[in-house]
Formats: structure tokens, C-alpha cells, sequence
């Protein structure tokens, strides 16, 4: 073996047990994780790869290694999660379809944890009101706290069995059943919860805070 042939190995193992190229970003979650769920129960599944993106920000890229997901604001104990403490949760797994304000819509399956259970530990003051989340590329939504039990919130960490990647917003995208897809937040980095309404980046500029989805789309699900 060549003294450059050795080199290049030996930097090559090096990397690998150095968290160098994929093993510490979004890429390296959905690497791992390569075999999709295309049908779920006899339901035939929307496709987890997909050509647009109607983010503010495009992708973000999340190193997981550095990631906290912040519980603030009216809790008795504020909290700062890893990936790994937020996946250590009981994990829920259902079939929701997410309907887009532009009109599209797709039917995915979700695995993830529920809202409910990563508030728990904080506990929530009885004055909570209304559930803000907070994304890494600056985006932001709420929905009212009783919705966190109404229904169920989850924070999804796969879709079709595939972890999130930073297209689809790795680490966590919410799911909220019934509401319109800009209440789906990705990349979901801070959950702040207050006695006082708040307008999300969309809310703002003139969308629905409530973005129910119409009934007349609810019924095709």
C-alpha cells in the first residue's frame, strides 16, 4: 500500500468518527432512514420526496448536535431538550392529511410526540392561553393552549417512515389536524406559551389566525 494511499484512509476513518460530512446534519438523519412507507393500512400515501418548497427562508439545515428545543414563557419550569430527550418521549403514529392555503393538499403518514407530553415536564401555568411556535429561519405561528389537547398536537419527527430531512423540516414539523398548512411550522426550535394572542409571520400580513380548514376539503379526507 502507497504512503498516499494510507493518508487518504486513515483521514477517511478519521472523518468518520469525527462528526465531518452528513453524520451531524438533517442529511445524515434522512440518509439513515432510507426505506418509504408508500401505503398504511391499505391507504395509499402521498410521496415524501417533493420538487417545491414555500418556505419563508428555503431549507434550513439543523445541526442536531447543537439543537435545543426551548420550553418558555408560562411554565413552572422553563426546559432545553436535545433531539434525543424530545425522541425519548412515548411516539404517536397516524395517517393526517395536510391541506395548503394554496389548495393542494397531501395524505401522510406521521410519527412523532405528542405536544402535550413535551409541555408536561414544564407544566404549564393556568394562565397559558396561547401556544407560539418558533422556527429557526424566523417563521412563527400559535394556536389557542386548548388546542395543544383538542387536537392533539404532534410533533413530528418522520413521515412515511423516513426522518425528517431539511426539506421537510428536520428535526420537527408540527401536525395540527384541521388547520390550514401554515400552522404546520418546521423546524421548530422554541415553544413559548402566553396569556396574550399572538399573529405568526402569515397571521401578520393578513391570513386567518384561526385557519380552519374548510369543511367542504375536510370531507375528501
Amino acid at each position: 500500500m502507497t504512503t498516499v494511499l494510507r493518508v487518504a484512509l486513515a483521514a477517511l476513518v478519521l472523518s468518520g468518527f469525527s462528526g465531518c460530512a452528513v453524520k451531524d446534519s438533517a442529511d445524515r438523519a434522512a440518509s439513515a432512514d432510507t426505506v418509504e412507507i408508500t401505503e398504511y393500512e391499505g391507504e395509499r400515501l402521498d410521496p415524501f420526496f417533493r420538487a417545491y418548497d414555500n418556505s419563508i427562508e428555503g431549507p434550513q439545515r439543523v445541526d442536531v448536535g447543537t439543537y435545543r428545543l426551548e420550553i418558555l414563557g408560562l411554565v413552572e419550569n422553563p426546559r432545553s431538550l436535545t433531539y434525543d430527550e424530545v425522541l425519548a418521549l412515548p411516539h404517536v403514529t397516524r395517517v393526517v392529511t395536510l391541506h395548503c392555503v394554496e389548495g393542494w393538499d397531501e395524505r401522510l403518514l406521521f410519527e412523532g410526540v405528542r405536544v402535550a407530553d413535551v409541555l408536561a415536564a414544564s407544566r404549564p401555568t393556568d394562565g397559558a392561553r396561547t401556544l407560539v411556535l418558533h422556527a429557526v429561519d424566523g417563521y412563527s405561528t400559535a394556536l389557542p393552549f386548548e388546542d395543544v389537547r383538542r387536537l392533539d398536537l404532534v410533533l413530528a419527527s418522520k413521515i412515511n417512515g423516513k426522518v425528517l430531512d431539511a426539506t421537510r423540516g428536520f428535526p420537527f414539523q408540527l401536525v395540527a389536524e384541521s388547520k390550514l398548512g401554515y400552522k404546520w411550522i418546521k423546524w421548530v426550535t422554541r415553544i413559548e406559551l402566553s396569556d396574550e394572542p399572538y399573529l405568526g409571520f402569515w397571521e401578520r400580513r393578513g391570513y386567518s389566525d384561526e385557519a380552519d380548514v374548510p369543511d367542504d376539503r375536510l370531507k375528501g379526507d
